[in-house]
């Protein structure tokens, strides 16, 4: 059974910096595009970044130059490093896993048809 485990989360004033972790158990994530993924109450979700199996990142524009995506095989856990940090950041963050396009990230942005889903983490941002 495979289980995708967020922590990291917490509050922060803007300008900040916190590091989200994913720890993965049940499969190992190297052959799985990765993502991180965003909703705030009354809002849609929305795809942050991703990693293909062979490191390839993609951002949302909102955020590239402020987050940088990662991730370890060997530990199987992915991270996401979020920098400058501003109150519209503020959200439930998810990691979130998928095999299909052979673990390339082709059309991530929208998560749904990703397989795997953490429970959540909570990151607020004041102003």
């Amino acid at each position: 059974q495979v289980q995708l485990v967020e922590s990291g989360g917490g509050s922060v004033q803007a300008g900040g910096s916190l590091r989200l972790s994913c720890a993965a158990s049940g499969t190992t994530l190297s052959s799985y595009c990765m993502g991180w993924f965003r909703q705030s109450p009354g809002k849609e979700r929305e795809g942050v970044a991703a990693i293909d199996k062979d490191g390839s990142v993609s951002y949302d524009d909102s955020v590239r130059g402020r987050f940088t995506i990662s991730k370890d095989n060997a530990k199987n856990t992915l991270y996401l490093q979020m920098n400058r940090l501003k109150a519209e950041d503020t959200a439930m963050y998810y990691c979130a896993a998928r095999r299909t396009y052979g673990g390339r990230c082709a059309f991530w942005r929208s998560g749904d048809d990703f397989t795997y889903w953490g429970q959540g983490t909570q990151v607020t941002v004041s102003s």
